[in-house]
């Protein structure tokens, strides 16, 4: 057996955008279980301004910044093996998940991420790839964590809660992300763009009655009166927590995602997918190959650059229903966050605030020792009540009802 080989209290966070941001300020607060911080990236000078950032604010944690390279595992082995973290947390795009799990097994460190892992020229993403290092992590005696951010992450932990606490068995589970956001751009994306419009244009796919069922694009709409919002139209999408959770919450019969979209995205999306230019099959352009996607996300306002601008708040939630005492019950919980206050917490708007926030939370457990086990878990697969406690702790306070707005 392998077993953690880095010191204790300190964590590498691997990526510098606005999740990193937002969860780096987090850790930095809260000295008791983290000691030290690497902030890495290839970027460096982005890492050194997050720390100076942070330094700024004051803290009782170490922090230090350091280059790597991501896309080579050889150089995040080097890099991380030189720190020597207990944890690393990767905040990186999801194309690098796997090389940063298997620098992980290669140092041994504990891994954290927020998303699953997705080729870079395969516009599609599922857990399996992980998923299969389960019996490597677990015969190095090390946890890797998956999707611990909100949506997968805190959704996630939500059904774990409520089978705990409030249900025999759910049989339907609606997660409804919806952000009232407004940061005055025609067109932006409030994460990645390339990440974001990937994930958007693809098929929408549901799980129902133990089968998978895929819609065209956008073709499945719901309006919801969100809490703190007010009523919004939603579309359902294919989200990677639904693989999980179908996998993992008993008796389930359906689970969907549906996220809130304006008309103006909608209609700019259009626009730049009849032009092609939401295309991740290379072109060549004067001599050189470029990617569409990748091009317009140069040309995109950078997601880290809209927390001065955005006004606001986000609701993501769940919407169950199911039995309890040979009764039916249906239940909702849910967050509501404020653009500009985390803003003026943390530096950044409230999606990267809802991502990174969860991410400094499933670190902060495995690193005191409160969440643990060798292999490969998501975060339904772990008791909830530690979790849920700190959301409300740590800035993201969640509210339930007994009589929501069913979904249709």
């Amino acid at each position: 057996m392998g077993g953690v080989k880095g010191v204790k209290g300190r964590i590498a966070v691997v990526g510098a955008g606005g999740v990193a941001a937002a969860a780096t300020a987090k850790i930095a607060k809260h000295g008791g279980a983290f000691k030290e911080m690497y902030i890495t990236s290839r970027r460096l000078g982005k890492c050194e301004e997050l720390r100076e950032s942070i330094l700024a604010r004051g803290t009782d944690v170490k922090v230090e910044a350091a280059a790597l390279d991501a896309e080579d595992v050889g150089s995040l082995t080097a890099v991380l093996g030189a720190i020597e973290p207990e944890l690393v947390l990767n905040l990186a795009l999801p194309y690098h998940d796997l090389n940063v799990m298997e620098a992980c097994l290669r140092i041994g460190a504990n891994y954290v991420d927020t998303a699953n892992y997705e080729p870079v020229d395969d516009a599609r993403f599922e857990y399996g790839w992980q998923w299969a290092y389960a019996g490597r992590f677990k015969e190095a005696g090390l946890t890797a964590l998956l999707g611990c951010g909100f949506d997968p992450g805190v959704t996630g932990v939500f059904c774990a809660h409520a089978l705990k606490h409030h249900y025999d068995a759910i049989h339907t589970v609606d997660i409804l992300d919806a952000n009232g956001g407004d940061h005055g751009h025609p067109f932006a994306t409030n994460f990645n763009p390339e990440i974001n419009i990937r994930e958007v244009t693809a098929k929408g796919k549901y799980w129902e009655d133990g089968n998978w069922v895929e819609t065209e694009p956008m073709a499945i709409r719901r309006s919801y009166d969100f809490e703190g919002i007010g009523v919004r139209d939603m579309y359902l999408l294919y989200h990677e927590e639904l693989e999980s959770l179908a996998k993992n919450i008993p008796g389930l019969r359906r689970i969907r995602f549906f996220m809130t979209f304006g008309e103006s995205y909608l209609t700019h999306l259009r626009c730049l997918q009849n032009v092609g230019m939401t295309s991740i099959v290379p072109i060549e352009y004067e001599g050189a190959e470029i990617v569409p996607l990748k091009f317009l996300k140069a040309v995109l306002p950078d997601p880290a650059s809209l927390g001065p601008r955005t006004t606001g708040k986000t609701n993501i939630g769940c919407v169950m229903r199911g039995v309890k005492d040979g009764r039916m019950k249906d239940y909702r919980i849910y967050n509501v966050c404020d653009h500009r206050e985390c803003y003026l917490e943390v530096g950044t708007q409230a999606i990267s605030y809802t991502t990174g926030v969860p991410a400094m939370i499933g670190s902060m457990l495995l690193m005191t020792g409160v969440w643990g086990g060798a292999g490969v878990y998501n975060v339904e697969d772990l008791d909830p009540d530690p979790f849920m406690e700190a959301l409300g702790a740590y800035g993201l306070p969640w509210k339930e009802r007994f009589d929501p707005e069913p979904v249709g």
